[in-house]
């Protein structure tokens, strides 16, 4: 195997080149995903300020909680899920952040069932 021709030592270093980049990447991703809030800060400050259907979830005077219904009744409900089921009356701000979200679950749940690198 060794000494490489000239052709084989390019694929060597690109083979190389290629898996630490990957590498780099995937931890870069799990140290800023796990430890930095701020990437999810952001969008749901976004998600918060721009968004009329959030609003109207907001606690209202004399309105009871969510804590104070029981599992049984209507009033318990997830403001994401009410989002996507709403998604045409959606800003356009809050359809880019739901669709990055959304992509980027789809695209991990993919590619890491099939041993494929993601973080």
């Amino acid at each position: 195997m060794w000494p490489l021709n000239p052709s084989q030592k390019e694929v060597l270093r690109f083979a190389v080149s290629c898996r630490a980049l990957t590498l780099m990447l995937q931890v870069l991703t799990r140290f800023l995903g796990s430890s930095t809030p701020f990437m999810y800060w952001f969008p749901a400050y976004l998600l918060q300020n721009q968004e009329p259907l959030l609003r109207s979830l907001e606690k209202i005077p004399g309105k009871p909680l969510m804590e104070d219904f029981t599992l049984g009744q209507k009033g318990l409900r997830n403001p994401i899920m009410g989002l996507l089921y709403n998604w045409k009356t959606c800003s356009p701000v809050t359809r880019c952040i739901l669709g990055y979200f959304l992509t980027y679950w789809l695209l991990g749940l993919l590619l890491h069932c099939n041993f494929l690198p993601w973080t």
